[in-house]
């Protein structure tokens, strides 16, 4: 075997899988109803785009390197300090950049066996080890998590409500988690889909980072807010957590239309309310229809579910998969997430949820 030539890539980067995101496109000739990146199906605010469109005027000008408006506008909806807040090009990039601020070579990082595959990117580019903890019915287990930490334990990652099984764990449970840790050990609490969850026994992180010198809780606009197209998200941190991050990122790493159309997006509460109640109709309904036709559907508490099809093969999540592109239905595959026998769904405007029943009844009926 010949020897590679050229520069060698760093510890740990080679061993990375490169993550694939969800297809856009159906088979042709059919129209295409995308379900598989958990985008909102009513879009973005008008305002949003408005305030987007405004920004364009002066794409020749540096956008504010403090997203000073942002932080405000998200402060003054959550009533936090915005001295707090950091923004970065969606949660993916603070997520890295709080590996990169304190992973490295020998020290390790828990995340659960479903979490984000982003997690494991971020470690093993900062050469530190991955460390993954079993769950119990697709939900993080706190207990298995905690019996993982280990004195080379610097970080732990977790996603509440977690992305794909769209299960969650109760504040008291993330609570228990961080009394665990040392205070040397950085608790992410990655709540991508916080805005969507609907249960008394929940709380996003904010109440935790308020009191706590180790948790750093991140967010996106890329979901409820319909913003995934300009990549912005935002970190709720300790004091030293938001020092650290504003050292290393880069100095105008939020684009002005962003900022801008982020700001409206915050604002226009009536907006995403609408946004919170179609998910609040359609999310039952879906589960309901589709666990009538003998699927599993996981309870989930997001804008997803994740369905299991059997593991015969005639009737396999491949098989499903095929059959609903074929119907102009894109789902996403979990291979790389470790469920090779379930199809991950957002939950898609009432066109595209009636039309994957319909596809899904006649899938498991041609193949009965």
């Amino acid at each position: 075997m010949a020897e590679a030539k050229g520069p060698s890539a760093q510890p740990g980067i080679d061993d990375i899988v490169i993550y694939v995101p969800g297809r856009s496109a159906a088979s042709p000739g059919v129209k295409t109803h995308k379900l598989s990146s958990n985008e909102t199906p009513l879009g973005a605010s008008p305002k949003a785009i408005e305030a987007f469109h405004a920004a364009g005027a002066n794409l020749e000008l540096y956008p504010d390197g403090a997203a000073h408006d942002l932080r405000d506008a998200i402060a003054a909806h959550y009533g936090l300090n915005p001295e707090r807040i950091v923004c970065g090009t969606g949660s993916d990039e603070l997520l890295s950049l709080l590996a990169q601020g304190y992973l490295g070579p020998g020290d390790e990082a828990i995340y659960s066996r479903h979490g984000f595959l982003v997690y494991d990117i971020a470690i093993r580019a900062n050469g530190a080890t991955p460390v993954v903890a079993p769950e119990v019915d697709y939900t993080a287990d706190i207990d298995a998590m905690i019996g993982l930490i280990s004195a080379r334990t610097k970080m732990v990652f977790l996603a509440n409500p977690n992305n794909p099984t769209g299960t969650y764990v109760s504040f008291s449970e993330v609570k228990r988690l961080h009394a665990a840790l040392p205070e040397t050990c950085v608790l992410v609490l990655d709540a991508a889909y916080a805005e969507y969850v609907r249960k008394n026994d929940y709380e996003s992180g904010i109440e935790l980072v308020a009191t706590a010198d180790n948790v750093v809780m991140t967010r996106t606009f890329s979901k409820i807010y319909g913003l995934a197209g300009l990549r912005l998200g935002w970190a709720y941190c300790a004091p030293g957590i938001a020092d650290t991050l504003n050292r290393i990122r880069g100095p105008f790493n939020v684009n002005a239309p962003a900022i801008a159309a982020g700001v409206a997006a915050i604002n226009d509460v009536e907006f995403t309310e609408a946004a919170v109640t179609h998910n609040d109709e359609w999310l039952p309904w879906l589960r309901s229809e589709i666990e009538a036709l003998g699927l599993k559907v996981t309870e989930s508490v997001g804008n997803f579910i994740l369905i299991h099809f059997p593991e015969t093969e005639a009737h396999s999540a491949a098989e499903a998969d095929a059959f609903l592109l074929k119907k102009g239905i894109v789902m996403r595959q979990l291979g790389n997430y470790h469920l090779p026998n379930a199809l991950r769904m957002s939950i898609g405007s009432e066109e595209a949820n009636r039309a994957t029943v319909a596809a899904l009844t006649e899938f498991l009926g041609a193949r009965a």
